[in-house]
């Protein structure tokens, strides 16, 4: 039988670590993808297209084959939208929406010549919500879920399967960073999830194992809220907090 192939970015930390040990677990040879080194990894830009066509042209010339791709690699930009530079915004939507429209093209290309293939966009809450002083990071989540559904209708007759995962908050070092800028404590995210606390990266890398597995087999376009319930709460605070 014929190895399933996984291409990930973002797989030096955080949630693109944990969801590359959970394909490899259910099988897969995983290709990492991101800036710093990483386990069975390449180097390199996912915002860089001859960076892009390097990854493409290893995938292809190794295992001759690609059968998933995790377009998780994403940075966050705290700032209100008025004092939001340019390089800012640019920065934020080369890694958050040119790479994957970048990867999603090339490797997508090598699916659509196999007839398979499964694209698994790694979005946010904050693509289907508005959160304050994010406004670049916001709208690259908003794009992404729309690539993710547009990409559903054109592929899912060529055999390819296009969904995203949308994460609340999860405890990484992205978090970490976050917090250290003193934008919000831990208290500000566990008093609003229903469930009470942080995602860890696992939760998010298991929503991912499930779209990427043929259980998922008549799933396309969907935007999936991995979230704790964040999402679906209109309560007030008070009323939140007494049913705990």
């Amino acid at each position: 039988m014929t190895q399933r192939v996984a291409v990930v970015t973002g797989t030096a930390q955080g949630m693109g670590l944990r969801i590359a040990d959970v394909l490899r677990e259910d099988g897969f040879a995983v290709v990492g993808f991101d800036l710093q080194e990483s386990k069975d990894g390449i180097v390199g830009n996912v915002a860089s297209a001859e960076d892009v066509r390097r990854l493409t042209d290893h995938v292809v010339d190794t295992h001759g084959r690609v059968d998933v791709l995790v377009n998780n690699a994403g940075i966050a930009g705290i700032v209100p939208f008025e004092e939001t530079t340019l390089d800012q915004w640019e920065r934020i939507m080369a890694v958050n929406l040119t790479g994957p429209f970048l990867l999603t093209q090339a490797l997508g290309k090598v699916m659509l010549e196999q007839g398979s293939g499964c694209v698994v966009n790694i979005a946010s809450v904050a693509g289907l919500q508005g959160v304050a002083d994010r406004a670049a990071y916001n709208t690259t989540k908003h794009g992404l879920i729309g690539l993710t559904r547009t990409l559903a209708v054109e592929w899912g007759g060529r055999g390819i399967r296009v969904n995203a995962v949308c994460p609340g908050w999860v405890k990484t070092e992205m978090d970490v960073e976050s917090q250290a800028g003193g934008y919000y404590v831990d208290q500000d995210i566990t008093d609003h999830v229903p469930m009470g606390r942080f995602a860890a990266p696992d939760d998010i890398a298991q929503a991912v194992r499930f779209l990427a597995s043929d259980n998922a087999r008549y799933v396309n376009g969907v935007a999936l809220p991995v979230d704790g319930g964040w999402t679906a709460d209109g309560s007030w605070q008070k009323l939140r907090l007494s049913k705990r």
